[in-house]
């Protein structure tokens, strides 16, 4: 199983960008997915995670701005950001929560993609 992120780049502030994320693979059922973003100096921070029943929930510091969604026939998950902010310059991990049958059951992260925020 992996996870490939996309989508970042640079933006100013105000500006929007989406990621995605996919996963493939040995993939069964997939439970929660999510977005992390660790900015330099700071530790990690979990920005969203949308579950397979389409609980939501945010950080504080996202809440209004960015949106999480999922489609599950494609096995992928979106953060939509909107009205940027140069403290929102950090590197967005991905992760799953991803069933490849019986117990196999495991968190995956992508690679990570950088988001840039320039004022």
């Amino acid at each position: 199983v992996q996870l490939q992120a996309s989508g970042g780049g640079a933006a100013q502030a105000g500006g929007s960008l989406r990621l995605s994320c996919a996963a493939s693979g040995s993939i069964v059922s997939i439970n929660d997915m999510g977005w992390y973003r660790r900015a330099p100096g700071k530790q990690r921070e979990r920005v969203a995670y949308i579950t397979s029943g389409g609980y939501i929930m945010y950080a504080d510091s996202v809440k209004g701005r960015f949106t999480i969604s999922r489609d599950n026939a494609k096995n992928m998950v979106y953060l939509q950001m909107n009205s940027l902010q140069p403290d929102d310059t950090a590197v967005y991990y991905c992760n799953a929560e991803i069933s490849s049958g019986g117990w196999n059951v495991r968190t995956y992260w992508g690679q990570g993609t950088q988001v840039t925020v320039s004022s």
